[in-house]
């Protein structure tokens, strides 16, 4: 791999980074809505705030975040802010940095979605190179249309479907959260059963469709794959069919798959927005979609921002790996 070929792609790196936070910056602030005044009256609703002197506090806080400035100055200083690794204030949590905000929900997404996409592409990668393999038993072909209708479905459809069945109807499992209320978190079998009991729906609605989505597209590059003439070759040799299909077939079909789950990972971040939604599941993506509802610009441009940073980084990262995974790549001029 030449030194240039990793000069361009990092300063590709730096001009996506770049593109994406100046749209991030100003896509929030086009719906023209001020998110002070919004989280104030709500407030005041609820009789957080004195009603008469709301107009003064509405100025003193965007005084406060910088809202108050022209849109070309906010848009400098949140550069400098983001150079600075400052992500802002949360204006939906009155004083609470963005950074603390994330890190507080981080770990949950992640223990969810990382486990639940590591497992989906495995099962369905690996199933779905079985289902077109010639040697396969003819019966594994009536899954086809299971794995169809799988990943048709969206994951938030799965998990409505998984706690009208197995939480209300049945009661096996909780419909949402993400251990019992009440509970005191600590290192206890309590609290790990509680949060794996928990987990147990959000995560088989994103295994189940994930599972589809990785086998269908490992089952169309599998039927690719076994009309190349290597494969051929191999077969002619007399190579065991155990052999050709890991060492020739799988490993040959799977590149694709590995750059398909290197921008999945990526997004493992932001959570899977509706389905930590229906069910209230604390983690990134039920964050952001509050963020959303309120207008909460700072949280909204620091969760995106982590987005970004981890798909750009993500791909990166996979370039430099393709090498390993094909020795037959090669990123240089002849």
């Amino acid at each position: 791999m030449s030194v240039d070929y990793v000069l361009r792609r990092s300063l590709l790196l730096v001009a996506v980074i770049f593109v994406a936070v100046t749209l991030n910056f100003f896509i929030p602030r086009l719906s023209g809505r001020n998110p002070i005044e919004a989280r104030l009256y709500e407030a005041a609703a609820q009789g957080g705030v004195n009603v008469g002197r709301i107009n003064e506090i509405i100025d003193e806080y965007e005084a406060k975040f910088g809202l108050d400035r022209p849109l070309w100055r906010q848009y400098l200083f949140y550069w400098a802010d983001i150079m600075r690794g400052d992500l802002g204030v949360s204006i939906q949590e009155l004083g609470t940095p963005v950074s603390t905000v994330i890190l507080r929900r981080l770990p949950w997404t992640i223990g969810l979605l990382l486990t639940a996409t590591m497992l989906a592409f495995t099962v369905g990668s690996l199933f779905g190179a079985l289902l077109a393999w010639r040697k396969s038993p003819r019966a594994f072909t009536a899954f086809v249309p299971l794995l169809m209708t799988l990943s048709a479905i969206p994951f938030y459809l799965l998990g409505i479907v998984l706690i009208f069945g197995l939480a209300m109807t049945w009661q096996f499992f909780p419909a949402g959260g993400a251990y019992k209320f009440g509970l005191d978190l600590a290192w206890s079998w309590e609290s790990i059963w509680s949060i794996f009991k928990h987990a147990v729906l959000p995560s088989t609605a994103i295994v189940l469709g994930g599972i589809g989505f990785w086998g269908l597209n490992m089952r169309g590059m599998m039927i690719t794959t076994m009309g190349e003439d290597y494969m051929k070759f191999a077969d002619y040799k007399g190579l065991r069919e155990k052999r050709i299909f890991l060492n020739y077939g799988l490993r040959n079909a799977a590149l694709p798959q590995f750059t398909a789950l290197a921008i999945v990972l990526a997004h493992v971040v932001s959570g899977a927005v509706l389905v930590e939604v229906v069910f209230t599941y604390p983690g990134v993506g039920h964050q952001l979609y509050r963020a959303i509802v309120t207008n909460d610009y700072f949280l909204i441009q620091g969760i995106i921002l982590l987005v970004v940073v981890s798909v750009a980084v993500g791909l990166l990262i996979m370039d430099m790996l393709y090498p390993l995974l094909d020795p037959r790549i090669r990123y240089q001029r002849s």
